[in-house]
Parts: C-alpha cells; sequence; structure tokens
C-alpha cells in the first residue's frame, strides 16, 4: 500500500488516526479472505441440504453486491443448478429480484404464468423451471440475498411447511454471510471513525482519506502476499504441531526480513 502523502496542514492525531485505519483495513481485508473460503463452503453446504431434502432440480442462493448494484448467483445445488453460478440479474429482476426487493418469501406452482418470471434468466441458464420456492435472506435486519428452490423430483408443488423449512435454511446462510459484511462494509465503517476522529471534515474529504486507506487492499489477487494469505486459510483443519511449525517458518522470514530492512541487503 503506498504511503499516505505528507502535507503540512495534517496534525500529528490525524497523520497517527491514518495510519491506525491503514493498519485496520489491512487487517480487515485480510480477515476477509480468510472467512469468504468457509463462507462459501457453508453456503455451498447449504444449497446442496435444499436440494437433497425438497428432492429438488435446483437450488440456488443470490447475494447482493454493488458497483454495478445487482444480485449474484454464488452457489448452486441440485441436478439442474450449476449452471446460474456467477450469473447476476438486476435487484428488481425476476423472481429472485422480486424476493430480495420486497422481501416477501414466494412460492409458484406455475411460475411461467407469473408477471415477476423473467423467462431469458432462466433461458440462460439452460433450464426454465416450473416451479419455485424462494426466501429472502437477512442479516441484521436487511435483506442481503435470496434462497430458492426449483421444482420437486416428484412434481408436487411446494408447501407451506416447504416454506418453513427454507426459512430455516435461509436463517441458516444469513449467519454465514454476516460473518463477512465487515470486510463488504469496511470503507463505511472508516468514514464513520475519520468523522468521529476529526469532526470538521467533508463528506469529500472523508471520501479521499478512505479512498486513500484502503488503495491497493484488493488491487491484485495474484500478489505474492495475497496468494500467501489464501494458502494460509487452507490450513484450518491441519493439527497442532503442523500449525505451530507454519507459525515457525513465518516469524523466520519476518525475522529475516526485518534485518534487512534495518541493515540493507547484502
Amino acid at each position: 500500500m503506498p504511503p499516505l502523502d505528507d502535507t503540512a496542514a495534517a496534525s500529528d492525531d490525524l497523520r497517527t488516526g491514518l495510519l491506525a485505519l491503514q493498519e485496520v483495513a489491512r487487517r480487515a481485508a485480510a480477515a476477509g479472505r480468510f472467512q469468504v473460503h468457509a463462507e462459501e463452503r457453508l453456503l455451498q453446504l447449504i444449497v446442496d441440504a435444499t436440494a437433497s431434502l425438497f428432492g429438488a432440480e435446483a437450488a440456488s442462493i443470490a447475494l447482493f453486491e454493488r458497483d454495478p448494484d445487482r444480485l449474484e448467483f454464488r452457489v448452486a445445488g441440485g441436478e439442474q443448478g450449476s449452471d446460474v453460478v456467477g450469473m447476476s440479474v438486476a435487484p428488481t429482476e425476476g423472481i429472485v429480484g422480486y424476493v430480495f426487493s420486497t422481501g416477501e418469501s414466494v412460492a409458484l406452482s406455475d411460475i411461467a404464468s407469473d408477471p415477476r418470471f423473467d423467462r431469458q434468466v432462466a433461458e440462460r441458464t439452460g433450464y426454465v423451471p416450473r416451479s419455485v420456492a424462494a426466501v429472502p435472506l437477512v442479516t441484521d435486519e436487511q435483506v442481503v440475498g435470496v434462497l430458492q428452490a426449483l421444482d420437486k423430483h416428484s412434481g408436487e408443488t411446494f408447501s407451506v411447511r416447504d416454506m418453513e423449512l427454507l426459512a430455516t435454511f435461509a436463517a441458516q446462510a444469513g449467519a454465514a454471510i454476516s460473518g463477512t459484511r465487515v470486510q463488504h462494509d469496511l470503507p463505511l465503517l472508516l468514514a464513520s471513525a475519520m468523522r468521529e476522529l476529526v469532526p470538521d471534515m467533508t463528506d469529500d474529504q472523508v471520501r479521499a482519506l478512505v479512498s486513500t486507506a484502503t488503495n491497493g487492499l484488493d488491487a491484485d489477487a495474484a500478489t505474492p502476499f495475497w496468494a500467501l494469505v489464501d494458502q494460509v486459510s487452507r490450513l484450518r483443519d491441519l493439527g497442532e504441531e503442523e500449525l505451530d511449525l507454519v507459525g515457525d517458518m513465518l516469524g523466520v522470514v519476518a525475522t529475516h526480513q526485518s534485518h534487512r530492512g534495518r541493515f540493507g541487503r547484502r
């Protein structure tokens, strides 16, 4: 991350605060990389369980993302579900957009006859469903996505009991998602902290400083640092001895770098 610009107008307190925010941003970004793997695994388990429990042809979870605003299908399960992963729709588009924008659950036995159904979106996945059950994913009373199941193998419609069970699955998904919301909301949290630190700053000044503090955090996922973070995130299942060994190795590397910085290259 590039150093903060040295400006004569910046006070020592502000400079110290900015450096602290940079450290918070760096650590939060690293933590977010660790959490995302666990989140993806749990969400995948939830949609797989949904498809299995209901005997559904497909199940999926779409999460709201910004810049641009969209619902992105993150995970899917069932025989007909895989092709939807990575697709995005507008937050008000189709059944999934309706559930997200209104926060209302939907169960339809004849989806094609419903005016909210977007056949073009379905055709992009290569599978046009007959029936759907969809519920909102909620964290901290805010809708962040949608869990849906499509078409029972038996041909039966989704019942009230099915919707109750689907809502239970959605609650578990919401709990998994809430663990990574801090990373998503990091710029807003930093802006709030900056206003506490310097109350008379303008909005433009706050945005500029937050941009500086977060600059470069996710610019290149292939950089050696982020590659190392991703490797370490895969070590969660190692035993205590192996983790101690990894910690010792990283400590040696950090000490070596410290010596290089102090005495220069040799």
